[in-house]
């Protein structure tokens, strides 16, 4: 087996793949970085002043008026009621939601790519695994070879988990270091509060907790790894399903987009909360966000994406194990 994820390993490392993730990463962080300068930046003009506290209340006061408006749907107005209690709760408890510097920004990022960005990135890794052994047809000299089939297809599923994680990780630290450069290094020991929950379209603090940022931090990569772990092994079965990495990639991409078109518009469907695109923002369950659906839960949310990833897995050993491919 451990020659067979070696193997995997070079195939992988031969197509540049990851590189090409590092190099993305690598570009698109600065930017992400000089956006989030420019406004803080902006905001200190606007106030005169760089205290958090008049920050913070300016954001109240803002979102306050944005309820005022007669234009909003009833679903961003709990989003937005709901936000307004934890800003007002930070406020009164003397915290600061969001303290300058590397891990802060590294938190924001991950928060913002989790449903779209990192599975995108994840995709391009795992959605040729098998079908490049059809469109190549080394599939059939792969196969010929005194081994389980089973064990040909674990080899490469591992292989997947172990780049999803290195790629996770690579980002994690680029995101930190750049990001460094200009919001400097500290705040990893800082508080941060979580422990929010929504029952009702109401805020409850009674379970609210202080936990260093570092420790949080630690939380959210892995409820990010869990998300990036669950569409690798669903591209993973369309690459096995559709032998075409064009047509796995176009599949996947159509079901991510979509899912973030109805995170926005299935409050009032109640059934939707059972598909995997409507459950990747784990991250908000850590902040108390309210979910998309009512009733959401973060253990709901990770039972339904095991079961997706489970029966994505299932489904890939059942077909290429009794695929005949001669």
């Amino acid at each position: 087996m451990i020659k067979l994820i070696y193997n995997e390993m070079l195939k992988l490392v031969r197509k540049k793949r990851i590189l090409v993730i590092i190099l993305i990463v690598a570009a698109l962080i600065p930017l992400f970085t000089y956006a989030q300068y420019k406004v803080a930046q902006t905001v200190e003009e606007k106030l005169g002043t760089t205290d958090w506290r008049a920050t913070l209340q300016q954001q109240i006061i803002d979102t306050q008026n944005r309820l005022s408006s007669s234009r909003i749907s009833d679903e961003w107005r709990k989003q937005i009621e709901i936000r307004l209690a934890q800003q007002q709760y930070y406020l009164d408890h003397d915290i600061n939601p969001a303290v300058p510097g590397a891990p802060s920004f590294t938190r924001s990022f991950l928060d913002q790519a989790i449903t779209l960005f990192l599975p995108l990135m994840v995709m391009v890794i795992a959605a040729d695994l098998v079908s490049s052994e059809f469109s190549g047809g080394t599939i059939k000299l792969l196969l010929t070879r005194p081994i389980n089939r089973w064990k040909i297809l674990l080899s490469k599923y591992i292989t997947m988990i172990f780049a999803v994680s290195f790629m996770l990780l690579v980002v994690s630290v680029l995101s930190s270091v750049i990001s460094g450069l200009v919001f400097g290094y500290g705040g990893w020991t800082m508080p941060v509060i979580t422990g929010f929950t929504v029952e009702g379209g109401e805020l409850v603090t009674s379970q609210v907790s202080l936990l260093p940022q570092w420790e949080y931090l630690l939380m959210e990569l892995g409820l990010v790894w869990f998300v990036c772990l669950v569409i690798g092994t669903l591209s993973f079965m369309l690459s096995i399903l559709l032998r075409s990495t064009a047509a796995g990639m176009g599949v996947m991409l159509a079901t991510l987009i979509a899912g973030a078109i109805l995170t926005n518009m299935a409050s009032s469907w109640e059934s939707a909360k059972y598909l995997f695109m409507l459950n990747l923002q784990l991250t908000d369950y850590l902040a108390g966000m309210a979910p998309p659906v009512e009733g959401m839960t973060l253990g709901f949310s990770l039972s339904v994406l095991s079961v997706w990833g489970l029966a994505g897995l299932l489904t890939s050993f059942l077909v290429f194990t009794k695929r005949d491919v001669y």
